[in-house]
């Protein structure tokens, strides 16, 4: 872990993507821009995009547990309140609801967008938002205690991940219609956006991601045709950067972040559950409660659920949400 911490006054926010995909508002909205233009790859209208199933309170609950020096909570959402009775006060008192018509403000014709790779490109308007935050999907959980200096490395954001060769797939133009490789694509696009070949793209990993407002705010001022661009697609396209990776790749370039080997992170991704044995999903599932995992994600918890009942369980004596209930 890096030993250099931010100055003791310095705000570290959280950012949380959120949507509740079964609400009848939003489901309308979806199938008519569906009807109208269904993306290309099957990836951008797979339903498990907007499926809810109690991660975003798996998610609060593992902050307020391992990381009780977040500064504010924002969670951005369509035009949605989510249900966070049950919460103790103090964690609610940090939370505030972003609704993407804030994030969106002056390119309103990109709404309504049910496309993350848009959103993300934006989270760094969010008003009020500190210099330095992490960015969650609703499906990563906290499951040990995390510091400042496990995101931060002075001004430095520690990012966990490796570099990866993607030559091959762009030899191959077939694996574009691949659901599987539309994250891959992504990163590539946003890789080259500042220079790297494909086979020199950092894949971080399925964790929180620590970045810099002022980072987004001199990519967006350098390559604002791109970022418009990739707002303006209602459902994921191959075609698109992955804001992450872009914002990643800039901190690499110029030296401005911290790359940890740490073994600390475990992803449990969608279909893992029908190409691995039920008992080596179990043991995976079960390596969450060990000392030094720090962040769990569990990507189509309603699929990982159907096969092991107990999923729940494993995910709360993680994340300590039995604690936080008592």
């Amino acid at each position: 872990m890096p030993e250099t911490l931010l100055p003791a006054m310095t705000r570290i926010d959280a950012v949380i993507t959120w949507v509740d995909g079964a609400e009848p508002a939003h489901r309308a909205r979806r199938e008519t821009w569906l009807a109208k233009a269904a993306p290309a790859n099957e990836n951008g209208s797979n339903p498990h995009r907007w499926a809810c199933s109690d991660e975003l309170r798996y998610c609060l609950t593992s902050i307020a547990n391992n990381a009780p020096w977040i500064g504010r909570i924002w969670i951005v959402t369509d035009a949605q309140t989510p249900d966070l009775s049950g919460l103790p006060g103090a964690l609610r008192a940090k939370i505030a609801i972003v609704d993407h018509r804030s994030l969106f403000a002056g390119h309103e014709t990109a709404l309504p967008t049910f496309n993350s790779l848009a959103i993300e490109s934006l989270l760094w308007r969010i008003p009020g938002l500190a210099e330095h935050f992490v960015y969650f999907n609703d499906d990563v959980f906290l499951t040990a205690p995390l510091s400042p200096g496990d995101v931060f490395a002075g001004d430095r954001p520690v990012l966990r991940g490796k570099w990866v060769d993607h030559t091959s797939l762009l030899a191959d133009e077939s694996t574009r219609n691949d659901p599987a490789r539309l994250n891959d694509f992504t990163q590539i696009n946003a890789a080259t956006l500042l220079g790297f070949g494909a086979e020199s793209v950092f894949v971080a990993a399925h964790v929180v991601h620590p970045m810099r407002r002022s980072v987004f705010a001199a990519l967006w001022a350098a390559h604002g045709d791109a970022f418009q661009t990739n707002i303006g697609h209602r459902f994921r396209d191959t075609s698109q950067f992955l804001p992450q990776a872009l914002h990643n790749h800039a901190c690499l370039q110029r030296n401005g972040c911290v790359v940890t080997t740490a073994d600390d992170h475990l992803h449990l991704r969608t279909g893992a559950v029908a190409d691995f044995p039920l008992a080596a999903v179990r043991a995976y599932l079960a390596r969450a409660t060990q000392p030094g995992m720090k962040f769990l994600c569990v990507n189509d918890l309603p699929q990982v659920e159907a096969v092991i009942p107990d999923t729940r369980a494993w995910i709360e004596a993680a994340i300590g949400a039995l604690r936080a209930a008592a």
